[in-house]
C-alpha cells in the first residue's frame, strides 16, 4: 500500500493551494457528497496565547489507528473505507512556544461544513479537523481555510519514505525510520523528527519540528532513541 497522503486537487484548488507536489503520492481519496457541519470542541486545557516560535507536522499513521478503531465510532470516515484507505494522515499542525506555554485554545470562528469536507482527504475526519482548528489553528491563522492550507503546503513539501519496504524488514528501528525520511528529504535532520510508538513498538505518529521559518528545529524530546525496536503495521488487502 502506497501512503496516502491524500488525492488533493478539488480540495486545494477551492482553497488555492498548491498540488502538483501531491500527485506522485497519492491515490485517489474520496471526498463525502456533503458532510453535517461539526461544532467546536470544549477545550481540555487553559488558553494560551504566548509567543510561537515553531511549529510541529504531527502525521499519524493510519494503519495503526485504524487496526485499533475500525468499526467504531471514533475510527469513523478515516478507517470506514468510505474515503479510501490511508497511510499518513495529517493529524494537525501545532504551534510550538516556550515549554509548557505553546499557544492553544484561542478565540476561534465554527468552519464550515464545506472547509471541513475539502480537508478530509489529508485529515480524514470532520471532527478531528475542527478539533486541530480550535485547539492549534486558531492561534496560527485567521481563518480556519488559511490554517488547512498551511497543513496542506506542508504536506506537499514532504517526500514519504516507502512504508511497504519498512515493514517488511526483520528488524527495524527508530533511527531507520528517521534515517528513510531524511533520504526523501535532505533538509530534515535526526534532532527534528519526533517518533512514537504504542507499548508493543508499533509506530503510531512521527512528527516534524520546525522553526517560524519551516526550517528543521530540534524538538523537545524525540521520543523512540534511534536504536529502539519499531514495527509498522499494514493494512491487510
Amino acid at each position: 500500500m502506497k501512503p496516502l497522503l491524500a488525492a488533493l486537487a478539488l480540495p486545494l484548488a477551492a482553497l488555492a493551494l498548491p498540488v502538483a507536489a501531491l500527485a506522485a503520492e497519492a491515490p485517489a481519496c474520496r471526498l463525502p457528497p456533503r458532510i453535517d457541519p461539526e461544532p467546536l470542541p470544549a477545550p481540555d486545557g487553559p488558553r494560551r496565547t504566548g509567543p510561537m516560535i515553531g511549529t510541529t507536522l504531527a502525521l499519524s499513521w493510519s494503519p495503526q489507528f485504524c487496526r485499533n478503531h475500525t468499526g467504531d465510532a471514533i475510527g469513523g470516515t478515516q478507517c470506514d473505507g468510505s474515503l479510501g484507505h490511508f497511510g499518513f494522515v495529517l493529524h494537525g499542525l501545532w504551534a510550538d512556544g516556550l515549554p509548557g506555554q505553546w499557544p492553544q485554545w484561542c478565540p476561534a470562528t465554527v468552519p464550515s461544513a464545506e472547509t471541513l469536507r475539502r480537508a478530509m482527504c489529508m485529515t480524514p475526519s470532520a471532527r478531528l479537523l475542527a478539533h486541530e482548528w480550535a485547539k492549534h489553528g486558531a492561534c496560527m491563522a485567521p481563518t480556519p481555510e488559511a490554517y488547512f492550507a498551511q497543513g496542506a503546503r506542508r504536506m506537499a513539501a514532504l517526500h514519504l519514505p516507502d512504508m511497504d519496504s519498512l515493514a517488511r524488514r526483520r528488524v527495524l528501528t527508530a533511527g531507520d525510520l528517521r534515517r528513510a525520511f531524511i533520504s526523501r528529504n535532505p533538509g530534515l535532520t535526526p534532532q527534528s523528527i519526533r517518533i512514537s510508538a504504542s507499548p508493543g513498538g508499533w509506530l503510531q505518529e512521527v512528527q516534524l519540528c520546525a522553526d517560524q521559518a519551516d526550517r528543521p528545529k530540534t524538538c523537545d524530546g524525540l521520543g523512540l532513541d534511534d536504536g529502539s525496536l519499531l514495527r509498522i503495521w499494514q493494512r491487510k488487502r
